[in-house]
């Protein structure tokens, strides 16, 4: 963890997916390597929860391993269309309430504080079938007020996160999710940004994370082409000025697509590998020196 010159902390991580082509993997080789390579933070997927760590001994031994080498877990999930929690249909939205309402505590046994994704939805969506905006986000707004009850005890926020036109209809904007997050009206439901979406989405990346402000309770880190910082075209500059003025002191995980196949490159639409290697000595390599970059840059 870097400390910035006006105090702010801020915590450094990357997401496991970077490195393989499944969601679903035992995250102990990528508690090892990530703490190798000097990250305070991995993300992992709550895909992994459902086939992989079933036992609740899973779970502290992976609580236990990470606080051994000295990492933070957080978690991301894109819910399924079963797991819509705005969905119309009363059925759907019992089981998605089911499901989470399972999930926070396995969370909360990880000792995990944030879980982030497009929770108030499903991912990815399916556009041939109607959109109401306006009647999903009703929707979503009092069913993510239910849900934060469960949050709160079990002290995990739920980050909105905003993402772009392609991949979600509800809040594509900073500006959209506070709106949402102010209806919630919970500590426990915050704002949650993705340069690689801002870039498409956002008139200015630094302005609206300062409108985000204290809402702000995660953020991943991208180049609009999906690989690590520094190697594309966002104004990192700009981006770690905007976190020192909010005094941003959550984590900034990267999350980079590099390769293409497998169940992630298939639903993230990653159709050629973006790196010209792609073996794990290189991407380790990658990811050390982006480490290295942004921290480097938001604590000038």
């Amino acid at each position: 963890m870097k400390q910035c010159r006006n105090g702010v902390k801020m915590k450094y991580g990357i997401y496991f997916a970077y490195w393989t082509k499944e969601w679903g993997v035992d995250y102990k080789a990528y508690v090892d390597k990530v703490a190798a390579l000097g990250f305070d933070v991995l993300e992992i997927s709550c895909a992994a929860l459902s086939n992989v760590y079933v036992k609740d001994e899973q779970l502290y031994d992976l609580k236990e391993y990470a606080k051994e080498k000295g990492l933070v877990l957080t978690a991301g999930y894109g819910p399924t269309k079963e797991q819509n929690l705005c969905s119309e249909d009363e059925g759907t939205v019992k089981k998605a309430m089911g499901f989470f309402k399972n999930l926070l505590p396995k969370l909360q046994k990880m000792d995990i504080k944030i879980l982030g994704g497009g929770l108030y939805s499903y991912w990815p969506v399916d556009y041939t079938k109607p959109v109401n905006k306006e009647a999903d986000l009703e929707r979503a707004v009092r069913n993510i007020r239910e849900l934060a009850k469960t949050a709160q005890e079990c002290d995990v926020t739920l980050g909105m996160e905003v993402l772009n036109r392609y991949e979600g209809y509800m809040l594509n904007t900073c500006e959209e999710a506070l709106r949402f997050v102010d209806e919630v009206g919970s500590d426990y439901v915050k704002v949650m940004l993705d340069t690689f979406h801002m870039n498409i989405e956002e008139d200015n990346i630094g302005a609206a994370i300062r409108l985000a402000g204290n809402k702000l309770g995660h953020l991943h880190l991208g180049e609009q082409n999906r690989r690590v910082p520094g190697q594309g075209s966002l104004p990192w500059n700009e981006i770690g000025q905007a976190l020192r003025d909010i005094h941003y002191e959550g984590a900034a995980v990267m999350e980079p697509f590099v390769m293409r196949g497998g169940t992630i490159g298939k639903e993230i639409k990653v159709w050629r590998d973006m790196v010209p290697d792609l073996s794990e000595g290189a991407l380790d390599k990658d990811a050390k020196a982006a480490l290295q970059y942004v921290r480097h840059v938001f604590t000038l």
